[in-house]
C-alpha cells in the first residue's frame, strides 16, 4: 500500500509541475476537461450537489471524479485515476461509488469518457416506462429507442449489469429511478448526448401530459433512417441536432 501511495504522489507531481513525460501532461489536460464537464452537469441542472460522476479514459487509466466532493473544489491536484481493474493509480482521493459503471462501460466499448447524471425529467421518465417513446428523431443519436436499466443499488456490479444490457447498441440509457448514463469518443460528444437525451425525455413529459391527447411518436423504422442521414451529417463527428 505505501509503493502504491508512493506512485500515486510521483505521477501527481509529474502532473502538477508539467515533468515528465507526454502522458503525464495528456493526464492533466483530460483532468482539467474532465472539472469543467463535471461542473456543467451542476450549472446546466443535471445534477444536484455531488451526484452524478464523470470519467474519461487516457490510455489505459480512467481519471474519474472523486467521491464526495464538490465539484468547484476540484483542482489540479485532486487527479484520480486507476486502471481498468479499478486499482487506484493516480491521486489521494477515493474514486466515485460508481467506479463500476464507468470500468464496464470501458471494458466493452471504444469510449473515451462516461457521463452519468441525476437529470430531473430523465430520471421522471425512467420511473414511468421501460424505454423512452420514439418522441424525437434524434433517438437515432443514441442509437435507436433508449432502454431503461432495471432498478439496482447504486455502486453495485448488478447496477453496472443491468446499464450493460440496456446499453447494447446505444450510446446512452436511463436508470430506472436513478439518472442517466451516456458515453462517447470525448467529453463532449458525452455530455452532448446527456443533455440530448434530457431534452428528450422533457418533450415526451410535456407532450404525454396534455389531457385527451396522445403524442404522436415514431416508427423505428422512420428512426433508422435518420440514423442513415446522421452518418454523413456535420463537420464533424458526434451527435448533431440538424
Amino acid at each position: 500500500m505505501a509503493d502504491q501511495r508512493h506512485d500515486a504522489g510521483d505521477a501527481r507531481e509529474a502532473v502538477r509541475h508539467g515533468q515528465g513525460s507526454g502522458a503525464a501532461e495528456e493526464v492533466a489536460r483530460a483532468w482539467d476537461q474532465l472539472v469543467a464537464t463535471a461542473r456543467r452537469t451542476v450549472a446546466d441542472g443535471l445534477v444536484v450537489g455531488t451526484s452524478g460522476n464523470v470519467s474519461v479514459r487516457v490510455g489505459d487509466t480512467v481519471l474519474v471524479t472523486p467521491t464526495g466532493v464538490p465539484y468547484e473544489r476540484l483542482t489540479p491536484d485532486d487527479v484520480v485515476g486507476v486502471d481498468l481493474n479499478g486499482r487506484q493509480v493516480l491521486g489521494t482521493l477515493r474514486p466515485t461509488s460508481e467506479l463500476p459503471m464507468h470500468l464496464a462501460v470501458y471494458r466493452t466499448t471504444d469510449a473515451r469518457a462516461v457521463v452519468h447524471t441525476h437529470a430531473p425529467d430523465a430520471t421522471a421518465v425512467s420511473t414511468l416506462v421501460r424505454e423512452l417513446p420514439l418522441i424525437h428523431y434524434m433517438a437515432a443519436a443514441l442509437g435507436g429507442a433508449v432502454r431503461v436499466a432495471p432498478y439496482a443499488a447504486y455502486g453495485t456490479p448488478e447496477l453496472a449489469e443491468n446499464m450493460l444490457r440496456a446499453l447494447t447498441d446505444r450510446s446512452a440509457c436511463l436508470l430506472q429511478n436513478h439518472g442517466t448514463v451516456a458515453h462517447g469518443a470525448s467529453l463532449d460528444q458525452a455530455y452532448d448526448r446527456t443533455a440530448q437525451l434530457e431534452w428528450m425525455c422533457r418533450v415526451w413529459l410535456r407532450a404525454s401530459s396534455v389531457p385527451g391527447l396522445t403524442p404522436h411518436l415514431l416508427s423505428p423504422e422512420q428512426v433508422a433512417e435518420v440514423g442513415e442521414r446522421l452518418r454523413g451529417y456535420g463537420q464533424h463527428q458526434g451527435p448533431t441536432n440538424p
